[in-house]
C-alpha cells in the first residue's frame, strides 16, 4: 500500500504538530510531501529536518532565502495554498480567516481537504459549496465535534431524510458555572486555562465565550446541510461525547473517546479506513458519570450571536468571524475586558450591510475587511462598556 501523502498548513500550530504525531506512530501509511507556515520558521525548519518534505512553505516573504538555505533538499513555494497540489491530503491548520485559500484551492483541485481551520468554511460557505462536487474533492472535519458527528452519520446511508437533529456538546471552557458578573475582571491567563484541551490561543478564548461553539454550529449547517433549528448544543464538561446525531426512528448515535485531537485528526488522514493507534481510548472502569446541561445563553452571549449570523447567512457569517478575530485580539492584547468581546461582536454586526449580488470570493474577502473595521470602530467607542454591562 503507497503512503497517503500529506500537506500541513500551519504546520507549527497545535493542530499542525499533532498531526505529526499521528505521522509519526504510523510512518508506513503516511508521508509527510508539505509543511507551511507564517512566520515560525525555527519550528519549521526543525520539522523539515526531520520529515523531510519535498516542499515546505513561508508566508512571510523575509523568511524564504532563509529556509531554502537551511532546507536544501526542500523546494519554497510562497503560498501554503500552493501545498495542495503535491498531497493526497491537505490539512488546513491555518488560523482564521487566512486559511480561506487553502480550503479554496484543496477543494478546487479535487482533494481531501481535512478541516481544522472552520473559519474558512463559516465566513465563504457559498464560494466553499459548489467546489464540494469537484470530482475527488472531499471535506473530512478534524474539529472533534464534526468528526464525531461525521462517524455518527455512518449509521445511515440517508442523512438527509433519517437525521432528525444534532447535539453538539461544549466543555463549558474555563469559566462554566460562573455568571456574567464573576467574569468582569477575569485575565487573559485565566480565560486561556481551558480545563480538558490543549489548543491555539485565539481558539481558546472563543471556547471560553462559546463562540467556538457557535462557529461549530455554522460549520455543522455547512457541512452536513442540518437546518439551524435542528442543531443544539449541549454543555458536557467531562468531553467524553464529542456530539451525538439522533435519527428520526429516536435513536441516538454518540461518538466517545478521552479528549485526544490526534484521534480526529487521523480518522481525517486515514477516511474511510481508521488508523492503528488508540488515541483517547476509554477506561470504562475509571468513567463514572457523563454530566449534560443547558448553556448559559445571558453569560455566553457569544452562542447566539453566531446563530444570529448563521440564520441569515450571505456575508454575514464572514463578517462575524472577522469581528470576532479583533475582538479576541485586543482581549489578548489586554485591550479589551473579557464581557466585553460579546458586546464589539454585537455591536458589529448591527453595521452589516448585506451584498445585493451573489456572492464570490471577492465579496467574502470584502465581508471580512468590513467585519474587522467595524469592530476597530466599535472598540473606540463607548459602546462596548454600555453593551457589557446591558
Amino acid at each position: 500500500m503507497n503512503a497517503v501523502r500529506v500537506s500541513i498548513a500551519g504546520s507549527s500550530g497545535s493542530i499542525g504538530t499533532q498531526t505529526l504525531d499521528v505521522v509519526r506512530a504510523e510512518p508506513d501509511r503516511f508521508r509527510v510531501v508539505g509543511l507551511g507556515v507564517s512566520s515560525s520558521i525555527d519550528v519549521l525548519i526543525a520539522q523539515a529536518i526531520e520529515f523531510r518534505p519535498e516542499f515546505v512553505a513561508v508566508a512571510d516573504p523575509a523568511h524564504r532565502a532563509e529556509v531554502a538555505a537551511a532546507l536544501p533538499f526542500a523546494t519554497v513555494v510562497d503560498s501554503m495554498a500552493d501545498l495542495t497540489e503535491f498531497a493526497d491530503v491537505v490539512v488546513n491548520a491555518v488560523v482564521g480567516f487566512a486559511g480561506l485559500p487553502v480550503t479554496l484551492r484543496t477543494l478546487a483541485a479535487g482533494k481531501r481537504l481535512a478541516l481544522a481551520n472552520k473559519e474558512s468554511l463559516i465566513a465563504a460557505g457559498p464560494v466553499v459549496q459548489p467546489l464540494r462536487a469537484t470530482p475527488g474533492a472531499e471535506i473530512v472535519p478534524v474539529d472533534s465535534e464534526h468528526c464525531a458527528v461525521h462517524q455518527c452519520l455512518r449509521a445511515t446511508v440517508r442523512d438527509g431524510v433519517e437525521v432528525s437533529r444534532i447535539v453538539l456538546t461544549a466543555s463549558g471552557g474555563p469559566f462554566r458555572g460562573r455568571t456574567l458578573d464573576d467574569l468582569s475582571a477575569v485575565t487573559v491567563e485565566q480565560a486561556l486555562a481551558h480545563p480538558t484541551w490543549s489548543m491555539g490561543p485565539k481558539i481558546t478564548i472563543d471556547s471560553s465565550t462559546l463562540m467556538n461553539k457557535g462557529l461549530e454550529v455554522i460549520e455543522a449547517h455547512e457541512l452536513f446541510g442540518v437546518d439551524y433549528d435542528s442543531i443544539e448544543v449541549v454543555v458536557h464538561p467531562q468531553s467524553v461525547v464529542h456530539s451525538m446525531v439522533e435519527f428520526t426512528d429516536g435513536c441516538t448515535m454518540a461518538q466517545l473517546s478521552l479528549p485526544d485531537m490526534r484521534l480526529p485528526i487521523g480518522y481525517a488522514l486515514a477516511h474511510p479506513e481508521r488508523i492503528s493507534t488508540p488515541y483517547g481510548r476509554i477506561d470504562w472502569t475509571e468513567l463514572s458519570r457523563l454530566d449534560f446541561a443547558e448553556p448559559d445563553r445571558r453569560t455566553f452571549r457569544c452562542l447566539d450571536l453566531a446563530y444570529r449570523a448563521g440564520r441569515a447567512g450571505g456575508s454575514l457569517p464572514a463578517f462575524l468571524s472577522a469581528a470576532n478575530e479583533v475582538a479576541v485580539e485586543s482581549f489578548l492584547a489586554g485591550h479589551l475586558r473579557w464581557p466585553d468581546i460579546a458586546a464589539v461582536i454585537e455591536a458589529s454586526l448591527d453595521e452589516h450591510v448585506e451584498f445585493a449580488e451573489a456572492l464570490t470570493s471577492e465579496h467574502i474577502i470584502e465581508a471580512d475587511r468590513l467585519g474587522r473595521v467595524a469592530a476597530r470602530r466599535v472598540l473606540g467607542s463607548t459602546i462596548v462598556t454600555s453593551k457589557a454591562n446591558s
